[in-house]
């Protein structure tokens, strides 16, 4: 049903004079070319020409991105403090809008609007960009009248959220670009460059090096299976995507193998732990009762192993207990993150002590990911230098070889 209603928006171009007497032309989005039209009359524009607007042959859509819901969101928070009604801000917001999905999006969310659709049921009706955290909390917003407040809300936690996962990634992405350049590197001069000194070495007639021979046969496997290896590399990737999209039990695992991990789990902790502060924080804060907010935070953990945990917070709560004996319970929060939660709950202040329980762990992910990226320089360079330099040297071993027999 909902993607029928999506299907059913059109885009139009129309020519015609405005209540000027000025030619005007422009585009508009409806249902059909009447609606266009008596949309345009209402706007004081009277139409000469209208039409579908043509599609080009090719069409190379940008993928939306959370960064783009959240400008979304805050533009349309701007928009709605203004005092402009909300179809009209769609359409505001939309102009405004560099990415083509998101526009088509945004035009799509103003026609249901205009339909006689809730602003929450219109963004139900889109999963895949608004998740249930979201919908719920516009929902709040509606409901009390403060749908602008919401929304800021909204904006301010997924831009956090997004600067959080940024800096995850930027902890991630060096380390696997360097290798990925080495071990392009290291095939490179296994099938071009070590071929060239094995014929050489062939003309001595005298036993070269072990560690020579060992090169020399890396380089003759790799000249007659590089495709072997090649399709191994794509199925091992291939297979853990599809692992990991069609197993809980292997997202499961990595959740666990994750936080186990050297230096890069005690980041994807501490990256989960302002998570979670920051979600609770945000619904509490937007009048969603704790349970349905702990409900909320444990989808928005992204980690199992917290999900269950914040589960099991749920039900402790459910019963009466506090909330912070609940999170010492688990044996899985930090105490610092307990003693602000059991400040708060004795202050009537949670939302602001786990506001700045967020705060404090996304500024810990942000100085540890830079403290990771200092150290893993000269540790990439000394890796790079070993394996580079040992190929060099195990072709000139039997070149230095010959000089101290000469």
């Amino acid at each position: 049903m909902a993607k029928a209603t999506t299907d059913m928006l059109l885009d139009f171009v129309y020519d015609g004079t405005n209540r000027r007497g000025q030619q005007v032309k422009g585009e508009t989005t409806s249902r059909s070319m009447e609606l266009a039209k008596a949309t345009l009359r209402k706007q004081g524009i009277t139409v000469k020409t209208i039409k579908k607007k043509p599609k080009p042959l090719f069409t190379f859509k940008k993928k939306i991105k959370p960064i783009d819901i959240a400008i979304f969101s805050r533009q349309l928070a701007t928009m709605l403090k203004a005092g402009v009604p909300l179809t009209q801000s769609f359409e505001i917001v939309a102009d405004s809008l560099d990415n083509p999905s998101m526009k088509d999006l945004v035009l799509a969310l103003k026609g249901e609007v205009e339909s006689g659709t809730t602003f929450t049921t219109a963004l139900r009706r889109h999963p895949r960009y608004f998740d249930e955290l979201f919908c719920s909390l516009v929902e709040s917003g509606e409901q009390s009248g403060a749908l602008e407040t919401m929304l800021e809300r909204v904006a301010t936690y997924k831009e956090k959220s997004e600067l959080l996962k940024a800096k995850i990634k930027k902890a991630v992405k060096y380390p696997i670009a360097v290798i990925i350049v080495a071990f392009i590197v290291t095939v490179i001069l296994l099938v071009k460059v070590v071929p060239v000194f094995a014929d050489m070495f062939g003309s001595f007639g005298a036993e070269l090096p072990a560690f020579t021979q060992m090169v020399v046969g890396m380089s003759e496997w790799m000249q007659k299976w590089w495709y072997i290896m090649l399709i191994a590399v794509g199925l091992a990737i291939y297979g853990f995507s599809e692992a990991k999209a069609r197993s809980a039990d292997f997202r499961d695992f990595l959740d666990r193998t994750t936080l186990r991990l050297p230096i890069f789990g005690n980041i994807a902790y501490q990256a989960v732990i302002a998570r979670f502060s920051r979600t609770l924080s945000t619904t509490f804060a937007a009048g969603v009762p704790l349970i349905d907010a702990l409900n909320s935070t444990a989808g928005a953990t992204n980690n199992v192993v917290f999900y269950n945990a914040t589960q099991q917070i749920k039900d402790d709560v459910s019963t009466g207990q506090q909330m912070n004996f609940a999170m010492r319970s688990t044996n899985l929060f930090p105490s610092m993150a307990i003693q602000m939660v059991a400040i708060g709950e004795e202050a009537g202040s949670l939302e602001e002590m786990l506001d700045k329980v967020a705060v404090y762990y996304e500024n810990e992910v942000d100085n540890a990911v830079d403290g990771l990226t200092s150290l893993m320089e000269p540790m990439i360079m000394a890796v790079l230098g070993v394996l580079i330099g040992g190929l060099v040297i195990a072709m000139y071993l039997p070149i230095f070889q010959m000089g101290s027999v000469i």
